[in-house]
């Protein structure tokens, strides 16, 4: 009997091509890359990514330039352990799934101020600007010792700009497919110890038609209709207006002071039989103050806010509105016990709160905790040993630990090994939300562990990290109370593999991922989890020939279901971008991109379009500090 291959043909081939790729460039590796000097702040304090003990990937700004990719979302997608779900392009909503835990299960910071909504507990990706992002930080597996509740899957870290010599401006105008236009222009300087920049930036799109949807068909008993639930076959616009402010004082050793402020407004139009508009609002403020108290001890206080609004309109009727803040601040102490050695304690504070007119029975809660961290370098060997106890004001003290173990093995290699425990507390929707919350829902929690396999040459890196995740109490609708509950237990297991490397003048950054979610409880037991990609790839090859800069982007990722029940299959699909860039003069190029060049028709939700192909041209003036 004839059986459906796991992947399509396009998916062998690009997975194909990242293993190949694995296999055949070190023996030609040059020069190492740039990626060995990159620091990370996956411990709440500064390291190499040598140093790291947990999966870590840092997408830098020249890798984002070199990228031209048009959003975060487009940015993250296809990256080991990511899987995005995507309802009908350009500044639509788009949920991250990172190791197969559920899209509110990842913990994003801005400058390290925790963003996000509280009522669904979802980040809204699709509104930062990349115009105004210097570096974005992955970090893959549990961090609730470190950084609390909502790290199941892991954190992803967004930094905005910051200025290192002289003063200069940047600008970009981009075209594009679907009437895109966005325009992005700004300053930043630094005079001895005191720095400032100032960004801003413009995006607008007709879009595409978001959804294929369908209303409910009168001739049909008890036909609710599909997808959207709407008929409404017309473009869906989307326009993002964004500023970003920020400076800061360097005292020299003793103490350093920056603050920030980043804002994207949107009009984004969509397809719903309930809401077609929506504007809505990202805020980030923050600031940020290190003292050195001596060689071996210094303090930081991180405090800020994050607002996340909407105002929602049907037709042009106003359908309601949700405004949430949430306010937050850390202070921390790092003390070196001895070299090699060194012990990390803080307390962290938080409060979430929600404006509607929406009636939640609940509409603000606090939480406080404590954390300790040791990391310690004992020759060859390498570890770091975290808890926290984090006392919530509605569920109670909630204590979570990790632990992490690394030895070299000769000159390059590296084994690792970690557990980690997390946990989740239900969001305000999942509690409070009429007719649809359930007020006595309790924390999700997981158990995680996880081993690794570092290679780090001149100028070649490889990684192979295997992990295995148990949830509990994961909120579910129950079809009993016809509402959410802790009714479902989930298995989350999985591979991935990364490299990269700069060979016969080429820069390959090339990574797959194989993952199994499985439900583990109830009328889905044995079920994948839906939305997810069980095996997805992606690579990136860059050259430069002269004053010319090609580059070649394939994605590929496997089958997914859209339901828990795993009844609506949507098929794996594999694009490529093509993009190049002529260097005008010595500040000024001039870039030009195809993506999903042979314009691949796929969903990664059902009855939700995906753009086909498109072509972005940008002028950009930059110059080298």
């Amino acid at each position: 009997m004839y059986q459906r291959p796991l992947f399509p043909r396009p998916v062998c081939l690009a997975v194909g091509a990242a293993v190949a790729a694995a296999i055949a460039l070190p023996a030609a590796a040059q020069d190492a890359t740039e990626l060995d000097t990159l620091t990370v702040t996956s411990n709440r304090v500064a390291i190499s990514v040598d140093e790291a003990l947990v999966p870590v990937e840092v997408i830098d700004r020249a890798a984002i330039e070199r990228s031209q990719a048009r959003d975060l979302p487009d940015l993250l997608r296809g990256r080991a352990g990511i899987s995005l779900a995507t309802q009908g392009g350009t500044g639509k909503l788009t949920t991250l799934f990172l190791r197969g835990s559920e899209s509110d299960h990842v913990l994003v910071l801005v400058d390290g101020i925790r963003i996000g909504s509280p009522t669904s507990g979802l980040v809204s990706f699709q509104d930062l600007p990349l115009a105004m992002i210097d570096r974005v930080e992955i970090v893959r597996g549990p961090r609730s010792s470190l950084y609390g509740a909502d790290t199941i899957g892991g954190v992803i870290q967004v930094f905005t700009r910051r200025e290192t010599a002289g003063v200069a401006a940047r600008a970009s105008a981009t075209l594009g497919s679907h009437d895109f236009a966005e325009g992005t222009a700004g300053v930043g300087g630094r005079r001895g110890g005191a720095w400032f920049g100032v960004d801003t930036a413009y995006t607008t799109t007709r879009g595409i038609d978001a959804c294929r949807g369908r209303g409910p068909d009168p001739s049909i008993p008890f036909d609710f209709g599909a997808g959207c639930f709407t008929d409404e076959p017309d473009t869906d616009g989307y326009r993002n207006r964004s500023a970003s402010l920020r400076g800061g004082v360097d005292g020299g050793d003793a103490f350093s002071f920056n603050a920030q402020a980043l804002r994207a407004e949107g009009r984004n139009a969509y397809d719903g039989s309930f809401q077609n508009l929506s504007k809505v609002v990202q805020q980030v403020l923050g600031a940020q103050l290190r003292w050195r108290a001596s060689d071996t001890a210094s303090f930081t206080l991180v405090a800020g806010r994050n607002t996340d609004a909407s105002d929602n309109f049907i037709d042009g009727v106003d359908a309601g509105y949700f405004d949430t803040d949430r306010d937050s601040a850390t202070l921390q102490g790092d003390v070196q016990l001895a070299r090699g050695h060194r012990l990390t304690a803080g307390l962290d504070w938080l409060r979430d709160r929600v404006d509607s007119d929406t009636f939640y029975e609940r509409r603000e809660r606090d939480n406080r905790a404590a954390f300790v961290q040791y990391q310690g370098q004992l020759g060859a060997q390498s570890l770091e040993a975290s808890l926290r106890h984090d006392d919530n004001e509605q569920f109670g003290g909630h204590t979570t630990g990790g632990i992490a173990w690394g030895i070299d093995v000769g000159d390059a290699w590296r084994l690792t090994a970690g557990y980690g425990s997390a946990f989740k507390a239900p969001t305000f929707n999942e509690l409070y939300y009429p007719f649809f919350g359930n007020p006595g829902l309790d924390p999700e929690s997981s158990r995680s562990w996880e081993l690794g396999v570092a290679y780090r040459g001149d100028g070649f890196n490889a990684r192979v990290d295997a992990y295995r995740t148990r949830v509990d109490d994961l909120i579910a609708y129950d079809a009993g109370l016809f509402l959410p509950n802790n009714i479902e237990r989930a298995r989350l297991q999985g591979l991935e593999l990364g490299i990269d490397t700069r060979a016969w003048g080429w820069t390959v950054d090339a990574s797959a991922s194989f993952a199994d979610t499985r439900n583990e409880t109830g009328a889905n037991a044995g079920n994948a989890l839906p939305r997810r990609a069980a095996r997805s790839a992606r690579i990136d090859l860059d050259r430069a020939f002269g004053a010319f800069r090609l580059g070649l982007t394939g994605v590929a990722e496997g089958a997914r279901h859209d339901d828990a029940a795993n009844l609506t299959r949507l098929g794996g699909y594999a694009t490529f971008d093509l993009r190049g860039e002529y260097a005008l003069a010595r500040d000024w190029s001039l870039q030009a991109r195809v993506a999903n060049v042979f314009d691949r028709d796929y969903e990664t939700v059902a009855f939700y379009n995906t753009p086909g192909r498109e072509w972005y041209l940008t002028l950009r003036y930059a110059p080298a500090h």
